[in-house]
């Protein structure tokens, strides 16, 4: 008798020792009803390491222990029930590093005792395989996008439609949980949960289920659920920000910024316990931040964002074929098709039936939908360890919908492309045109044509006698550069004799020194006197050598060359001044205007230039 009094107080110990560890953690502080909850579930959540078995290892654990067979409302014994869970923990210790393992006797007796406590408050004993199965699911760890795929196949037909008959039978099984943790007022199961889910009634496929069960806000029965998994990744994420009210700087987990108070944030501590100071109020909206940017880094996300680069409105999850696929034969592993490596894509979405129309259990050759996401699974686990020695498979998936815009603003682009090159030939074309004059015009204007030939015959014996006069100034300047030395060679003579450099016969040798000068004005061949010599270089050179008093002759030779520069550069005035009468005649003969007579008046103004 003492011996039993001592296992049934040990065993009571037990059943409570995980619900006063939740009570010691003080959550009751925490004002909102949904971070209370959240807070516990998690709690519990990490005390029994469920957070440490993905959701395909509890499916892997379903089909090991034989629960796939069974039906939804079949019932288990708790001693079953413990050798399931013993499965669990065991394979759990086999995959963590020995530094990792856990204890696994306390994770058992932990997470049997909230099990029993919480599906079977009256004591019988027995648990249903839908309320363990909705637990383990609901409770373990991975993603929740993950959870509710399989929870979806579960709880709709053969054609991938939601009954909700199944899925009020969930919510009362799921439900369950936060009453277990004292928050059954706020989250408690009602007859009109499925309404305040689905308002509608109507077909509910697997993505519509998405929709509903990952919206922003989502169904307020469940609102506890996403809050549960943020809770998990926000756990390590570190803010550089000083809370507002405990002064704290290394903030951790979620960060609150008010919305209407200019820089004041709250650590998740402050603001689950509703505390403020200054202004603020606990009434102002809050902002819930699960990671740190800096300033840079939003600034960058801003400009990127008001340029479109960042999409917009992106899916809680991604979207996935409504058809229902048929079940898998695990007698025949061979037949299992390779699937793609990303877990996403090895979900089977719901409980697919052959294509004849049987459901599951009424053939006897098939098995139920469960096993087909464990073959699936297990296909999935087969492609990656053949592929582990090859390349990854490339990524096929993509956006239907965005490759279709993206090849109709190719299509609009290249249109675009070809009406401009049309447009640049035609322009072309049309100026060509315009610069070669027709012959028609030409019929039309025979005298704007004669005189034009003869402005060009004329600015042609202009540029001749240019280049004839450019000819005769280079070699006067020749000449002159010889006077030159010449006079500087007297000048040193006379200064050493003391005489005058007119009565030296160097003198008169440099007057009789022959000179030729191509006169092209005269057409004649010039002499060898002096003073043909001294002919068409100016009266100020002449001078110079006709008198017999003594002059600067280095100042007179520079106001003749000064005199033939002149007289070159009105020359080159006149050779423009043709130029332009002959432009001018060119553009009246495109316009057709027909200005024969001031050409004409024109060219015989400048006919005889003056040198």
């Amino acid at each position: 008798m003492i011996e039993e009094g001592s296992k049934s107080s040990k065993a009571t110990v037990e059943k409570r020792q995980l619900f006063m560890e939740m009570r010691a953690q003080n959550f009751d502080v925490i004002r909102l009803s949904t971070y209370r909850t959240a807070c516990k579930l998690r709690f519990v959540q990490k005390r029994c390491n469920l957070h440490l078995v993905d959701v395909w290892n509890m499916i892997e654990a379903f089909r090991d222990n034989g629960l796939s067979t069974l039906d939804h409302n079949a019932e288990i014994n708790v001693s079953r029930l413990e050798t399931i869970l013993s499965s669990i923990f065991y394979q759990l210790n086999k995959r963590l590093p020995t530094t990792h393992q856990i204890n696994v006797e306390q994770s058992i007796g932990l997470l049997l005792n909230f099990m029993v406590a919480t599906y079977d408050s009256e004591g019988h004993g027995k648990l249903t395989v839908f309320s363990m199965k909705s637990m383990l699911a609901t409770m373990c760890g991975g993603k929740i996008v993950d959870k509710l795929r399989y929870i979806f196949s579960q709880i709709s037909d053969s054609s991938g439609t939601m009954v909700f008959a199944k899925f009020d039978q969930f919510l009362r099984e799921v439900l369950k949980l936060p009453t277990a943790v004292f928050e059954g007022p706020s989250f408690g199961y009602t007859e009109h949960s499925v309404r305040t889910c689905f308002p509608q009634q109507k077909k509910i496929l697997l993505n519509t289920f998405l929709d509903v069960m990952m919206a922003d806000p989502p169904p307020q029965c469940l609102v506890w659920l996403p809050l549960m998994h943020r809770l998990a990744n926000v756990e390590n994420v570190f803010h550089p920000v000083e809370c507002s009210y405990c002064r704290s700087e290394s903030m951790m987990g979620f960060r609150y910024r008010c919305q209407q108070c200019h820089g004041y944030q709250l650590c998740q501590n402050c603001f689950w316990r509703g505390h403020a100071s200054g202004p603020h109020s606990n009434q102002h909206q809050m902002k819930e931040h699960s990671s740190w940017k800096s300033p840079a880094k939003k600034l960058s996300h801003a400009i990127s964002k008001s340029l479109g680069c960042v999409p917009i409105g992106e899916p809680p999850h991604p979207v996935f074929p409504e058809a229902a696929e048929r079940p898998q034969d695990l007698a025949h592993p061979a037949q299992l098709k390779p699937v793609s490596n990303n877990m996403n894509d090895t979900i089977l979405m719901s409980s697919g039936a052959p294509t004849s129309g049987k459901s599951t259990l009424e053939s006897p050759s098939r098995l139920d939908e469960e096993h087909r996401l464990i073959a699936r699974y297990a296909a999935r686990l087969a492609a990656e360890a053949s592929n582990s020695t090859q390349c990854p498979p490339t990524d096929l998936s993509f956006n239907f919908d965005a490759n279709k815009q993206q090849r109709q603003l190719i299509a609009e682009l290249e249109n675009k492309n070809r009406e401009i090159l049309q447009e640049i030939q035609r322009l072309r074309l049309e100026h060509e045109q315009a610069s070669q004059p027709t012959p028609e015009k030409a019929q039309q204007n025979p005298t704007l044509l004669a005189e034009l030939r003869l402005l060009r015959h004329r600015k042609d014996e202009l540029e001749k006698r240019m280049s004839a006069l450019q000819e005769s100034r280079r070699e006067l300047m020749v000449q002159l550069e010889g006077l030159m030395r010449l006079l500087k060679d007297e000048e040193q003579k006379a200064a050493q004799t003391g005489g005058s450099p007119h009565s030296s016969p160097s003198h008169s040798a440099s007057c009789t020194m022959p000179m030729p000068i191509r006169s092209t004005s005269a057409g004649s061949t010039p002499t060898h006197t002096p003073q043909d010599c001294l002919a068409g270089v100016g009266d100020d050179v002449l001078d110079a050598f006709s008198q017999g008093v003594p002059r600067n002759l280095r100042n007179d030779l520079l106001v003749a060359a000064d005199s033939i520069t002149n007289t070159m550069s009105s020359l080159v005035k006149e050779l423009h001044s043709v130029d332009d009468g002959l432009e001018d005649e060119e553009v009246n003969m495109r316009n057709g205007r027909d200005k024969v007579s001031s050409q004409r008046h024109y060219g015989n103004r400048h006919s005889t230039p003056s040198f």
